[in-house]
C-alpha cells in the first residue's frame, strides 16, 4: 500500500501531461511530478520514491531523499512560525515539515534547529513532526546486545556527557571522560554499545573495544599519517591531551595501534615522531 512519509519502490503505471503515475501492488497510483521524470521512464519502470502530502493534502510522489522518514529522529532547522506551528526544512523542495504547538518543547525560535521526531498523523495519516520524545525514544523491550555497533543522534549535552537518541528508539549516554574527539548536538554518529545495565540504561563508545578497537584505531593511524605526509609528531612520550587532539584516542589505544603499525613494518619510530614507511 501507499504509505506517507516512507521510502518505496512503485510501478510506473501510466503517463499523463502532469507526470508519471506509480503504482504499488494493490494498484495504489501517486503521482510523480514532471519535475522528477525522465525522457526514458516508461511503464512498467520501476522506481524508488519518497511518498507525502502536498499542500493540498493530496498524496504526491518525489526522487528527493528528505532528511527524515517517519519513525526516524534528526536534527532539523525551523523555517517559518504560524499561529498553529512551526514549519521545519526537511530537504524537500517547496514543502516544510510541520511541528504543530502542541508538539513543541519550550520556545521554538525561526533560524534554530532542534531535535525532532516524525511520525504518521493517526487521523489525516500526514507527516508531522514532533520535539515530545517520550512517546517515542524509551529504553523499553531493548533488543541491542553489547559490542552492537548502532546509529546515533546526538540530543543534548550535561555535565556527564552527550545524552543520544539509540537507532530511533531508545536513549542512550556517552560520558565525556570517554570522549577524545568534539561532539556536538545534531550530530549523527556511529558508535557501539558499551553496557546495559538492569534499570536499562544504554552506554554507548564512539570506540570499539578490545582487539576489533585496535584493528580500527591502526587503520585510522595509518590513514592519518598518510593525510599527513606520512609523519605525524606524536611518540610514547607525548601526553594523553596531544595524542586525543590528533588521533582523536587515548593514549592506550594509541599505544597499541602504533605497535600494530610498528610490528607489520609499515610505521617507524624516529626522534621527532612517526614515519610512514615507503611514503614519499
Amino acid at each position: 500500500m501507499l504509505q506517507a512519509g516512507r521510502t518505496q519502490t512503485l510501478t510506473v503505471s501510466r503517463t499523463s501531461e502532469h507526470g508519471i503515475y506509480l503504482a504499488d501492488e494493490e494498484h495504489n497510483e501517486v503521482l510523480l511530478p514532471n519535475r522528477y521524470t525522465s525522457l526514458t521512464d516508461k511503464v512498467g519502470d520501476r522506481k524508488e520514491v519518497f511518498v507525502y502530502h502536498d499542500s493540498e493534502n493530496r498524496l504526491v510522489a518525489t526522487t528527493e531523499r528528505p532528511l527524515l522518514e517517519v519513525g526516524q529522529a534528526g536534527y532539523l532547522r525551523v523555517v517559518d512560525k504560524t499561529p498553529h506551528g512551526a514549519f521545519l526544512d526537511w530537504g524537500l523542495h517547496g514543502k516544510d515539515l510541520f511541528l504543530p504547538n502542541r508538539n513543541q518543547q519550550g520556545g521554538i525560535l525561526v533560524g534554530h534547529s532542534y531535535i525532532v521526531y516524525l511520525y504518521e498523523d493517526s487521523i489525516t495519516g500526514r507527516c508531522v513532526a514532533t520535539a515530545r520524545l517520550k512517546s517515542f525514544i524509551r529504553n523499553e523491550d531493548i533488543t541491542l546486545t553489547p559490542r552492537q555497533q548502532v546509529r546515533l543522534l546526538v540530543a543534548s549535552e550535561s555535565e556527564i556527557g552527550y545524552r543520544v537518541i539509540v537507532e530511533n528508539r531508545y536513549w542512550g549516554m556517552i560520558y565525556r571522560n570517554e570522549l577524545f574527539r568534539e561532539v556536538h548536538v545534531g550530530e549523527s554518529l556511529t558508535g557501539y554499545v558499551k553496557r546495559i545495565t538492569e534499570d536499562r540504561r544504554i552506554d554507548i563508545s564512539l570506540q570499539q573495544s578490545g582487539y576489533a578497537q585496535v584493528q580500527d584505531a591502526a587503520g585510522a593511524l595509518r590513514t592519518l599519517l598518510r593525510e599527513n605526509g606520512g609523519f605525524l609528531p606524536l611518540n610514547d612520550n607525548s601526553t594523553p591531551e596531544e595524542i586525543a587532539r590528533i588521533t582523536h584516542t587515548s593514549k592506550k589505544v594509541f599505544k597499541r595501534s602504533l605497535g600494530m603499525l610498528l610490528k607489520s613494518g609499515e610505521a617507524e619510530l624516529c626522534e621527532e615522531g612517526i614515519k610512514l614507511r615507503g611514503h614519499e
